[in-house]
């Protein structure tokens, strides 16, 4: 009887911890939304998100064109694999990897070090809440 206690205990906490840990991913990513929209934009698009991640960029060699989907795959519910390094990406798509997106410092991290690469500048805050709302879409 005491295992099972101990076990539905476990149970209840580990779900409630799961909960909190996806509430806190949520208010994460609506907190970079907000911040972008302070920053002048009025509305974000999926749509958007999902042509800027597929479209091919120019780079230079031995990479001489260049996606999201590169590294990331086309399918953003499947894994990636880092194209230089080879080190696997978990899946950016949230119903998939819930745990994606859910830091501040390192979505803005990965931005600026995937924008600068992929498309040669740094992203808009329209670029980077369009690609949010994506992924938060898949």
């Amino acid at each position: 009887m005491n295992n099972l206690n101990f076990t539905h205990r476990n149970t209840i906490l580990i779900s409630l911890l799961m909960a909190i840990t996806l509430n806190s991913s949520a208010t994460e990513r609506a907190t970079l939304l907000e911040k972008y929209s302070d920053q002048g934009v009025s509305q974000f698009s999926a749509e958007r998100g999902q042509q800027l991640w597929e479209q091919p960029n120019d780079g230079t060699a031995p990479f001489t064109t260049r996606s999201c989907t590169t590294c990331h795959s086309q399918d953003v519910k499947q894994r990636g694999q880092h194209i230089r390094t080879k080190k696997a990406i978990n899946p950016m798509a949230l119903s998939v990897n819930p745990a994606s997106l859910s830091s501040t410092k390192k979505v803005e991290k990965w931005f600026t070090r995937n924008c600068k690469w992929t498309l040669g500048r740094v992203c808009t805050p329209q670029e980077k809440g369009d690609i949010i709302t994506y992924l938060q879409s898949q």
